[in-house]
């Protein structure tokens, strides 16, 4: 194992790929800085709830919280503007509606800045490429360029790695490491658009239900 003095900021969203990462990442033995993000998303107050729990269940010492406001300005997305539906149907073609411009470029670069701050070497995020939603950030290509980008707008002294162990892994894969490591799924949350029962139908419920049959285990969370 490392050196648990070297710290990864890990991004959280509360969610099952992003808590699987945070736990490869203490297996690693990377001292761990939580980071979440409140951008009035749908089921904001459901995430942050998630984070705070899966945080405490992980002994976590340092984390942070930060909320972000723009993104409702902004709306262009079904995640951040109630005018625009969340698909329910499972059928789209390219970029999908719940896309929020830009989004892992605005958390990715904040955490840079958190990382800089805390001398962490590795910032990890939960991105899948293959079993997403095609989401244009979440792309490894797209994740090596900004780490790029990162290490050349930072101090000469500061070298930061992007971490990003789930970027080809399908989602039954990623339920089964979760099981293999002990990730408390039943504390995490995938669906865009319900608070209290996962709706089922949406790209996020759909693909992490399906991932769940494949890895022939059952979910354990609520489902309408």
């Amino acid at each position: 194992m490392k050196n648990t003095k070297n710290k990864a900021v890990c991004i959280m969203s509360g969610g099952m790929d992003s808590t699987l990462s945070a736990h490869m990442m203490r297996e690693e033995g990377y001292e761990i800085i939580a980071l979440h993000f409140n951008y009035d998303q749908r089921t904001e107050k459901k995430e942050l709830e998630c984070f705070n729990n899966i945080t405490e269940a992980l002994n976590v010492e340092k984390k942070y919280v930060l909320d972000l406001d723009f993104f409702e300005k902004l709306g262009a997305s079904a995640l951040t503007d109630k005018n625009i539906d969340v698909p329910t149907t499972g059928i789209q073609e390219g970029v999908p509606v719940t896309y929020v411009p830009f989004r892992n470029g605005i958390f990715l670069s904040m955490a840079a800045a958190i990382a800089e701050k805390e001398g962490a070497e590795v910032i990890a995020i939960g991105v899948v490429e293959e079993d997403s939603s095609g989401y244009p950030d979440c792309r490894e290509d797209y994740i090596t360029a900004m780490q790029k980008a990162i290490n050349l707008g930072t101090k000469d002294e500061t070298n930061i790695e992007i971490k990003m162990p789930l970027v080809h892994l399908k989602k039954s894969e990623i339920v089964q490491a979760s099981l293999n490591l002990d990730v408390p799924l039943e504390l995490t949350w995938s669906c865009y658009k319900s608070e209290d029962k996962a709706c089922g139908v949406c790209d996020s419920c759909r693909l992490r239900l399906n991932g769940f049959e494949i890895a022939g285990v059952k979910d354990p969370i609520s489902y309408a």
